[in-house]
């Protein structure tokens, strides 16, 4: 009977999993999806992407991740959903299949961060028109513009920083 519930709360491992202990995997993404909470993201999508990331395959169904975190279809569901659309995570077909996959690759930071782009894009175009609305000279105006120089200024940076990455992987782990 004890053998039965260990073998509930931990699932075997995934295909290229074999040969790890499953509290040790589970302890490592729970770990991780804490900082990624502590970090700003919401709790379940960072115990999704954390399971993902933690999975030799970089995939997972909707069913096997529900397994490995004990969540439901729909907490699965709506983790994946915010994961997309941060661009974090994206869905695959399983061929010949209905069943969806979801994947995290190797280079899903730099992926979401150079997504975030879009996103300064809008701030800054909405701080140009709040200075333009409120008036360069007053307190609030100015303050704006200094906020606008801080994301002109982070959205160069962050082109050039992943640039330099690029180069850096394409060094140190070969095209991929």
């Amino acid at each position: 009977m004890a053998e039965a519930k260990t073998a509930g709360r931990h699932p075997e491992p995934a295909a290229g999993d074999a040969g790890r202990d499953p509290e040790a995997v589970s302890r490592f993404v729970e770990h991780f999806a804490a900082q990624l909470v502590e970090a700003g993201l919401p709790r379940m999508p960072a115990r999704v992407f954390a399971a993902l990331l933690a999975s030799d395959t970089g995939t997972l169904t909707s069913a096997e991740l529900g397994e490995r975190l004990k969540i439901s279809p729909a907490a699965v569901s709506g983790a994946v959903r915010y994961l997309a659309q941060v661009h974090m995570v994206s869905r695959e077909r399983e061929p010949g299949s209905r069943r969806e996959r979801y994947r995290v690759r190797a280079d899903q930071w730099y992926e979401a961060l150079t997504n975030r782009e879009v996103i300064l894009k809008r701030w800054e175009d909405a701080l140009r028109e709040g200075v333009a609305s409120l008036g360069a000279d007053s307190p609030a105006g100015r303050r704006l513009a200094e906020t606008l120089a801080f994301f002109e200024f982070l959205q160069d940076e962050v082109a050039a920083m992943m640039e330099r990455w690029r180069v850096h992987r394409e060094r140190t782990f070969g095209r991929g």
